[in-house]
């Protein structure tokens, strides 16, 4: 291996290591050539004779000194392999090979092909390139994508919507053997990076209204196009010597740059002389990551392990149905050592494409017209006759591979047969086997769909989301973004393996809303009347009261004394008889003769220094606790969905302790689950030293499984630990488990109307001992519909990445800054100043959710509103 000194150590050990695999011992030279010649007994290959593989790797500096001159080629034997093409690297990778070939065929239309080196068209130098929004990675918004398509001529830099770098590994320039990788980088200029995407993924989604595979082949043929021409220059002595007979196994890693703009012709940016990833020196993991992946593909189709003899034989088997009359009238002379060399290379490639896909030969027969054109021009006098003699050979192999292989290709993607839903809903794009990825929007008051998948076939079964999950399941569709996993399993084995998977993207709408006009009305609610909680009490928008207007308008609205008191929903409405008209952004909980205090950073800040915080309970509690940490730190450095006990001490710049246990953990068995007081236990202990005074707070809460008598343990247990002075918050119950979903326990409209009940008698026992309440149930109740992602339906938050990281999801929530918060908030600078929060570049994530931030408003209000009075027990 030849490294110049400026080469990157990284990629020099990350090419010993993958060398190595295939049982190499590679020796390094460094900062100089092999001035002595390849040949087989070279001084300076050390003492491992004879040597097979020479890796020159490219030098970042112009005056590093070349691996070895192209004179050396002549010593090479027929089983060494050096990674340089150098009339490849002569004619499409220097500017002056590309500028030969346009002199060599001016406007010639058989060949001609949009180039655009000569303009200096790259990421690097094209900042105008229009941003891409196509969905480089996961299925995007399918109105996003143009419908229109521009077979416009001229060609400009602002016009290219995305740059592809395609991986082509060159095996045999004569007769040309090139084959190109599944997968390629694909540059989005909006986030000015890359994104490593299946090349059938992009162009059937980036294409997706026009012709999809149609421009991938454009592509291909494109590539095939300039290798074609570097051949037929290299043989007609044009380039230079001719090195066929001297190297048969010099291969090339080519990367081509190329652009397309809203046409499904492409646009030759550069050809570069290795597999390249992006702009500058420096790779991130992710970059290190993908060309480990591209250079161990590349070396297994290389160096495969299977046997060269059994490869000799297939050979003879091929070429012995090609050898009835046809063979001997077109190649009447013998075969060199050299062309057999190559038709056996060919053979175990063909068996080991792997993640590559044949580029040439080629079956198509405007390239195999295009072959014989280009070698008629330049060589009209058919001296070169015995290359095209092997090229036929080539492609005679090919024909008879692929006619064996016709039937196992024709059904190797098709694990699919159809996927149904109910109600149905047109996918997009509309199905076929070979797509993997789907999307389809509902309206927001659609909350459950029914999903189901055919196997192509009885000996593979469909699972959803789970190897061993349902074949049709009824999915909750929460607020945005939902995705769906089907699983394709192969039955035939004692252990069936997943074969296949397709990914199903359902965006659900938010409420229709209108924005705020100047005239309106002020409607409420407290209950929806899809589910009546309350039989007896209204449901849907009602017109305020004059009385409860009047009682919310007063310039002073009293602090309220609890959490729980009586309330509803207001919203903005050109009329209460229609939720249409409603502006929802401005939705805002109005108790009706008081108002939460809502506190300033340093507020909350100042009330949390030096206490000890500790939560018990499910997700809903959690995602209290998350947002206070983001309302405390104004950032959200890390999260996880705990389910044990977890720690912060890196609160409120160290002057706070959190402490969280998840509970109940419904996963394990009986025997194995904690009990609720031990639980408890465990996250006091966990939580000391705590004083026996509101500095210490504990709160409890959950969806469904609080009940008054889990607030008697809490009652014993802290007497027990001489805790009873702390302040004790209880977060009650609420909506949830109210959809019909497979695989969870699903509550009837009599047992939630029961869980309300329950929730009155929860509320009273805490007060009854002295504890602070916040009433979820009231607020989940009449915006049931409004949870986010979870089979369960009752999660009100969800923690995302922020706008800032590099995944952020491609459709988000339509939440504006004042989004169920309005009046609730006293003073438009309170609201200015909560939201700077959520918005912190710095911040990694965010908790979202409108109406987990109104509960867990309440609940911070009665953290900070006073030093609790004592009260007896």
């Amino acid at each position: 291996m030849c490294a110049p000194r400026s080469h990157s150590k990284r990629e020099l050990q990350l090419y010993q290591r993958i060398l190595a695999q295939h049982g190499y011992v590679v020796i390094v030279h460094e900062n100089r050539g092999l001035n002595g010649g390849l040949g087989h007994d070279h001084h300076h290959l050390g003492e491992v004779r004879p040597w097979d593989l020479l890796i020159c790797l490219s030098s970042s500096k112009a005056n590093d000194t070349n691996c070895f001159q192209m004179d050396d080629l002549h010593q090479l034997e027929l089983f060494q392999k050096v990674n340089t093409i150098p009339e490849i690297q002569h004619l499409l990778c220097r500017k002056e090979g590309l500028c030969q070939i346009i002199r060599k065929f001016p406007g010639n239309p058989l060949f001609l092909f949009k180039f655009a080196y000569m303009l200096k068209v790259h990421p690097s130098t094209s900042p105008h390139l229009r941003p891409v929004h196509h969905g480089i990675v996961s299925p995007p918004p399918w109105h996003q994508i143009p419908t229109q398509l521009d077979h416009k001529n001229d060609f400009k830099a602002q016009d290219l919507s995305v740059i592809i770098k395609a991986y082509v590994l060159v095996t045999s320039l004569t007769p040309l053997r090139a084959f190109i990788h599944s997968n390629a980088s694909v540059w989005n200029s909006f986030k000015r990076k890359y994104f490593f995407v299946k090349l059938q993924t992009f162009f059937e989604m980036f294409f997706r209204s026009s012709s999809p595979q149609q421009a991938f082949d454009n592509m291909k043929e494109t590539i095939s196009k300039l290798l074609l021409i570097a051949e037929v220059l290299s043989e007609s002595s044009i380039s230079g010597p001719k090195t066929f007979s001297r190297c048969s196994l010099c291969f090339q890693m080519l990367t081509f740059d190329i652009g397309f703009n809203t046409s499904i012709y492409p646009i030759v940016l550069k050809v570069h002389e290795h597999f390249d990833l992006q702009v500058g020196d420096d790779l991130n993991s992710q970059d290190q990551i993908v060309k480990q992946f591209l250079l161990e593909d590349a070396f297994k189709f290389l160096l495969p392990n299977n046997s060269s003899t059994s490869n000799f034989f297939d050979v003879l088997e091929n070429m012995h149905k090609l050898s009835d009359g046809n063979f001997q009238k077109e190649h009447e002379q013998c075969l060199s050592l050299a062309e057999i060399n190559s038709i056996v290379d060919f053979v175990k490639e063909l068996k080991n494409l792997g993640h590559f896909e044949l580029l040439f030969p080629s079956s198509v027969p405007k390239i195999q017209n295009l072959l014989h054109d280009l070698y008629h021009m330049v060589d009209p006098m058919r001296r070169l006759g015995s290359v095209l003699t092997a090229h036929w050979l080539l492609s005679s192999l090919l024909e008879q591979f692929q006619f064996r292989n016709k039937e196992a290709h024709t059904n190797l993607f098709e694990n699919v047969k159809q996927i149904f839903t109910s109600p149905h809903v047109d996918l997009n794009p509309k199905f076929n086997p070979r797509i993997r990825e789907y999307y389809f929007e509902v309206p927001f008051d659609m909350v459950t769909v029914k999903i189901g998948a055919e196997p192509s076939n009885c000996q593979c079964q469909v699972h959803l989301d789970e190897k061993k999950g349902p074949s049709v399941a009824n999915y909750p569709l929460g607020l945005g973004i939902n995705k769906i996993s089907i699983l394709v399993t192969d039955e035939s084995q004692p252990n069936p393996e997943i074969v296949s998977s397709y990914i199903i993207t359902v965006y659900r709408e938010d409420r229709p809303s209108l924005p705020l006009f100047d005239d309106y009305m002020v409607c409420g609610f407290v209950q929806d009347c899809g589910s009546l909680i309350q039989p007896k009490e209204p449901c849907g928008l009602k017109p305020l009261s004059p009385e409860y207007f009047s009682a919310i308008s007063q310039t002073q609205l009293k602090t309220c004394e609890t959490g729980d008191p009586k309330g509803q929903w207001i919203v903005p409405c050109l009329s209460c008889s229609d939720n249409r008209t409603c502006d929802w952004r401005a939705i805002t909980w109005q108790p009706q003769n008081c108002h939460h205090a809502v506190l300033t950073k340093p507020e909350l800040q100042q009330c949390v220094e030096g206490r000890r915080i500790l939560f018990i309970g499910d997700s809903t509690n959690r995602g209290i606790m998350y947002y206070l940490i983001q309302r405390v730190n104004e950032t959200l450095q890390e999260w996880q969905k705990t389910h044990d006990v977890k720690i912060y001490h890196n609160i409120n710049e160290g002057k706070t302790f959190i402490s969280y246990s998840y509970y109940p953990r419904f996963w394990l068995s009986v025997k194995q689950r904690p009990t609720f007081e031990k639980a408890l236990e465990q996250l006091l202990q966990r939580s000391h030293p705590l004083e026996n005074t509101d500095q210490t707070v504990l709160v409890v809460g959950g969806v469904q499984w609080l009940n008054s008598n889990h607030l008697q343990i809490i009652q014993k247990v802290l007497k027990r630990e001489n805790l009873s002075n702390i302040l004790v918050v209880i977060k009650s119950v609420g909506m949830g488990f109210h959809l019909p979903v497979d695989g969870i326990h699903s509550l009837s409209q009599t047992e939630v109307q029961n869980l309300w009940n329950e929730n009155m008698v929860i509320l009273d026992t805490a007060k009854r001992y002295g504890y602070e309440v916040v009433d979820t149930f009231i607020l989940t109740m009449g915006r049931y519909k409004e949870f986010l992602q979870g089979k369960c339906g009752c999660h009100f938050h969800e923690v995302v990445k922020s706008k800032t990281s590099k995944e952020n999801p491609r459709v988000t929530m339509k939440l504006s800054m004042h989004y169920a918060l309005g009046q609730y908030f006293n003073s438009q600078s309170k609201l200015s100043q909560l939201q700077d929060y959520a918005m912190n570049s710095q911040s990694p994530y965010h908790v979202r959710g409108p109406i987990n931030q109104v509960y867990s408003e309440i609940l911070f209000s009665r953290i900070c509103a006073h030093k609790r009075k004592a009260m007896g027990t």
